[in-house]
């Protein structure tokens, strides 16, 4: 087994293991996710909190860890006789992103039931996170029909299982850590609202705090259990203030000031539902035990907000995360309560308002604020030159068609095309090629049931053989590769078209993020095309790209497209399944070099050829129109829709699938 890195010996990180410990002391606070970039010490400190957890009392042989001192009545494993219950550790269950369905909730136990004929429930990871942690890396990964297991059970604190004659309910109260890198995509929205707390890590660049880094990772791994045992007081010290925390958290007073003051910070930023103001509360609760008081003061509401609302103030997926501090000032002043103590600025407590304990309070393994780059910040540095114009702000996005690739795909699970998937609506059964992975029971039950007399069954038991087996058909939805190749030249120069058009793009960005696709962003104008965005699950990236993206230039189409070409080339040997969708936005001129419409026409005619889902978004305007976008449509093969058809509410319809230029694979 390995020995986990020890807590107390992560260095700095002050945000993120105060998150961590808040929620130790009260897991009613909801969670944690952990947003930065790779190489901060997300999993470590993760990791590393389970060692501090105070062991639970267990009923013995439950495997639902029922607590002897108040069972639950509908445990499977029930009903339970009262009686001393024996202690465990706390547990931290993993979730991990390619988890099945049947892993998570649990599932039939199919081997008793054929051969024993009993109904018999395994449990699965939500059992076995029951009272501990539930920590899921990489969560903005995690599969959408994962994520809704997920929301169901974090919301009602149970796991209904009603599948293959099996109906279970049992209880599933967890504490839902989740750690990501930003760069990778973002959580959905109902998701992201569940964790209670929120903290952004990046790595430090003060040299000294990076040499501690380096020197107590190299001293873990020549030694770990030499390393653990000389934090062992460290960590002790630090169970004993949860314990402490614990004890002391039913005495901590919520004054109607501190209360005032939550809801009014709450309602100045626009959050969205209650959840936010009663987190807030129970966080600033959790500070105030933490930091040895009995008494909530200003300083917590502040410290609680800074956690607790960051996340919910989003009001679109391209909105960075963050929080305005002077504003969350002037609130809590406006605000401030004549029933609360003057404030300690140490705390009045060990820890002062919440600080962490840290075995070497030098810098952080990436958590010092005044490193932190600022809420919003692109990273991208503006495009200038004498030959383009500035870049200009995108419209207003609006809701946009769903544009679909025809027949049925075996892609990454999403919500954009028709798929097989393994998980979805089950469609029909077939023998299983290769390993049997989803078991039609229903089918197989058929195939063995007319055998039986034949093979000798005398019991209960069904006898099966592996011709029986019938694999499950399922159909759901995938995600795709949406490919979106912008014209940036002079002929779209003119600021309210070029914001028009920024818009649709933004506004099908948006989409793109609902339906989990990755995105991809070629630009093409003056004499060459580039890959302003390789392609990502970080739609959010796309967005900023297209914000700084400028204009000017000739319009070479050509150039664009074959670069669109070599970049469907590449992503084809890197994820075969996953099928594209080229989005090319122009008015369909092309300029420059010798025969560029010519040319022009043998590029797209390759998407043609490849199969290649595509559509024209035609920006051309004005009252003489060359229909020149509609022609480059026909070229690839697919259909082309102007600024207006591109809503969801326009007179078009609805729906349009985009066809490709020769034929598919038949469903």
């Amino acid at each position: 087994m390995t020995t986990p890195f020890p807590f107390t010996a992560v260095v700095g990180q002050d945000d993120l293991r105060l998150a961590l410990l808040l929620n130790a002391v009260s897991p009613a606070v909801g969670g944690v996710l952990v947003r930065g970039e790779k190489g901060t010490a997300k999993s470590t400190a993760v990791r590393a909190l389970s060692a501090l957890l105070p062991e639970v009392a267990v009923v013995p042989g439950c495997r639902f860890s029922c607590d002897p001192a108040a069972p639950d009545p509908s445990c499977p494993d029930g009903p339970h006789e009262p009686g001393p219950g024996t202690e465990r550790p706390s547990r931290m269950v993993e979730l991990p992103v390619g988890a099945s369905e049947d892993r998570l909730v649990g599932a039939l136990d199919i081997e008793r039931a054929l051969s024993e004929g009993v109904k018999a429930f395994e449990p699965g990871l939500l059992a076995d996170a029951h009272r501990g942690i539930l920590y899921v890396d990489e969560v903005n990964l995690l599969h959408d029909h994962l994520v809704d297991l997920l929301l169901d059970a974090a919301a009602m604190g149970a796991s209904y299982v009603e599948r293959e004659g099996v109906s279970v309910r049992h209880a599933a109260r967890f504490l839902l850590v989740g750690t990501m890198n930003p760069e990778e995509g973002e959580l959905r929205p109902q998701l992201l609202d569940r964790f209670g707390l929120t903290v952004e890590v990046a790595a430090s660049r003060e040299p000294d705090q990076r040499v501690e880094v380096v020197r107590r990772r190299l001293a873990y791994d020549d030694d770990p259990a030499g390393f653990v045992a000389r934090w062992a007081d460290e960590e002790a010290s630090v169970r004993q203030r949860i314990v402490a925390a614990r004890e002391l958290l039913p005495s901590v007073r919520l004054g109607d000031g501190a209360l005032r003051q939550i809801a009014a910070t709450c309602a100045a930023f626009e959050v969205d539902g209650m959840r936010a103001d009663i987190v807030m509360a129970r966080t600033a609760t959790a500070l105030a035990a933490w930091a040895g008081r009995t008494e909530v003061l200003a300083e917590d509401v502040r410290q609680a907000a800074l956690l607790a609302l960051p996340h919910r103030r989003r009001r679109n997926p391209f909105d960075a995360p963050g929080l305005d501090e002077d504003k969350l000032d002037e609130t809590l002043e406006e605000f401030s309560g004549d029933d609360d103590p003057d404030p300690d600025p140490d705390g009045g407590g060990p820890g002062g308002g919440g600080q962490p304990p840290s075995g070497d309070s030098d810098g952080p393994q990436g958590g010092d604020s005044d490193t932190r780059p600022e809420a919003g910040e692109g990273g991208q540095p503006q495009a200038s030159g004498a030959a383009e114009q500035s870049a200009v702000r995108a419209s207003e996005p609006f809701r946009t068609k769903v544009l679909s690739v025809p027949g049925i795909g075996e892609g990454a699970a999403g919500r954009r095309s028709r798929a097989r998937t393994e998980h979805g609506r089950t469609t029909g059964a077939r023998r299983p090629q290769g390993a049997l992975t989803k078991l039609h029971l229903a089918a197989t039950v058929q195939a063995a049931a007319p055998h039986q007399r034949a093979r000798g069954r005398s019991g209960p038991g069904l006898v099966v053989r592996r011709d029986d087996l019938r694999q499950a058909t399922r159909e759901g939805r995938e995600g795709n590769l949406v490919l979106f190749v912008v014209d940036a030249s002079g002929s779209m120069a003119a600021r309210q078209r070029m914001s028009a058009v920024k818009g649709a793009v933004l506004s099908l960005l948006l989409d793109a993020y609902q339906r989990r696709d990755k995105v991809g962003l070629v630009t093409f104008r003056g004499s060459a095309a580039e890959v302003a965005l390789p392609p990502t699950s970080s739609v959010d990236a796309a967005a900023v790209r297209l914000e700084s993206l400028p204009t000017g230039g000739r319009t070479p189409l050509a150039a664009g497209l074959l670069r669109a070409h070599d970049v469907l080339r590449v992503e084809r040997l890197r994820d075969p399944a996953r099928r594209a969708l080229v989005v090319v936005v122009t008015d369909g001129r092309a300029t420059g070099g010798p025969e560029p419409v010519a040319l022009a026409g043998r590029a797209a005619r390759l998407f043609a050829a490849d199969g290649v889902a595509s559509v024209v978004v035609d920006c051309e305007s004005g009252p003489v129109r060359l229909g020149l976008a509609g022609q480059l449509a026909g070229e690839l093969g697919g259909t082309a829709v102007t600024l207006d058809e591109l809503r969801a509410d326009s007179i078009a319809g609805l729906v349009r699938d985009v066809q490709g230029g020769t034929k598919r694979r038949a469903a």
